[in-house]
């Protein structure tokens, strides 16, 4: 049986992890691990995961939940702890606020994943990929994601942006342990993370599987946030260093004036 990990990065989440939570709570299927990795968060975020720790003990649903909390040089500093916890086939960073569309979202995951029901790892996509759907503060439907996922990803599909959304990249645990996120990013390391898993993949010839299904809801961030610009540049830096200057500069051109055709 294929065994889901997702992890939650947390730091004084209260006012929206309880949704994150009830959503893998709430799946059907039963060989899913929940790391929840805590910043020593000093808010109710604690309490609000030992309850969720007892209800899903009550539910006897199969599932595992670990939380560790402690101070963190920072979310990609944290989402290394998460990697080096890792067992089981594929792991899913899914963020506060950020939830599963269904209960049997992984269920539909699973089976996509693995038509026999007993395929070695090796034999698995080494990422599974679908659509998101973006939410209000509330957690009610806005409308989908911009930029959708093509048909056959590859590393190169970056190009055109994040066509994948970090929390709907399922990434096979053996990629990922082996490719942690770089902290020189301090905004953009989940790009740069996801591109190095895809070019992993294809040095080694295996496929990526695009799903044809929403496996995340995304909480809609606001058109600015603290450090926007500084976010922009630092993804510009990763484009460059994975595509080159001249390929990043013509497609960031091309992103402009779409922008301006769009208007």
């Amino acid at each position: 049986m294929i065994r889901i990990t997702y992890v939650t990065i947390t730091y004084n989440a209260e006012k929206v992890l309880q949704r994150t939570l009830d959503s893998v709570l709430q799946q059907d299927y039963p060989d899913i691990v929940h790391l929840i990795i805590d910043g020593a968060s000093t808010d109710a975020t604690l309490e609000m995961v030992n309850d969720y720790i007892e209800r899903s003990n009550a539910a006897n649903n199969g599932h595992r939940i670990q939380m560790t909390s402690e101070p963190d040089k920072g979310i990609y500093d944290a989402m290394n702890k998460g990697l080096r916890s890792l067992d089981g086939d594929y792991v899913c960073f899914l963020n506060a606020g950020d939830f599963l569309p269904s209960s049997d979202t992984v269920s539909r995951i699973v089976a996509a994943a693995d038509h026999t029901g007993d395929s070695p790892q090796c034999d698995l996509p080494a990422v599974l990929y679908g659509d998101t759907n973006i939410v209000d503060a509330d957690g009610n439907f806005l409308h989908p994601r911009r930029l959708s996922p093509p048909e056959h990803l590859t590393w190169k599909s970056f190009r055109h942006g994040m066509l994948v959304c970090h929390q709907a990249f399922y990434a096979r645990t053996d990629f990922a342990i082996a490719t942690p996120y770089d902290q020189q990013y301090r905004y953009s390391a989940d790009v740069d993370w996801c591109i190095r898993i895809m070019k992993a993949a294809a040095k080694e010839n295996v496929p990526l599987l695009n799903l044809h299904t929403v496996v995340v809801n995304y909480t809609e961030e606001g058109q600015t946030t603290l450090h926007h610009r500084e976010s922009l540049m630092e993804r510009y830096r990763v484009m460059v260093h994975h595509y080159g200057h001249l390929q990043t500069f013509f497609m960031h051109c091309w992103f402009v004036l779409r922008a301006i055709i769009k208007k």
